[in-house]
């Protein structure tokens, strides 16, 4: 029987929204110190691509298991056009941090959900 790849996925996942989490926590408290640059972490898309797992493989060795936050890249984001750079040279945008805590709280809820389903699903098999 293939182990199944669905709970490797969604622990990488997990540890991915954490250090997203860790950053933009880290952009929202720094955002009012002169000359800080906003940052944000690679999609996790990349972080796969990455780590040579991609989505379609099935094979369990494609998931060997390997530290995936030494493959999650910190950078600079992307200049808000909307408030630009700040007097003090400042580049965080509440509202746009703010923002991506939202997609990560989803992200999150989205992935938990599918893993509680479909371990219910397995448990019922299983009870058969």
């Amino acid at each position: 029987m293939q182990p199944i790849q669905l709970f490797n996925l969604a622990s990488r996942q997990a540890e991915w929204l954490s250090v997203r989490q860790e950053v933009v926590a880290g952009n929202i408290a720094n955002s009012t110190t002169p000359n800080f640059k906003s940052k944000d972490v690679t999609p996790f898309e990349a972080v796969l691509d990455q780590t040579h797992v991609p989505m379609a493989r099935t094979n369990p060795a494609h998931f060997a298991s390997n530290d995936l936050s030494e493959d999650i890249d910190i950078k600079d984001s992307e200049l808000n056009n909307e408030i630009g750079i700040q007097e003090s040279g400042n580049t965080v945008s509440l509202s746009q941090e703010l923002s991506k805590t939202g997609e990560i709280k989803r992200q999150y809820e989205l992935s938990t959900g599918l893993v509680k389903s479909f371990h219910s699903m397995m448990l019922l098999t299983v009870k058969r």
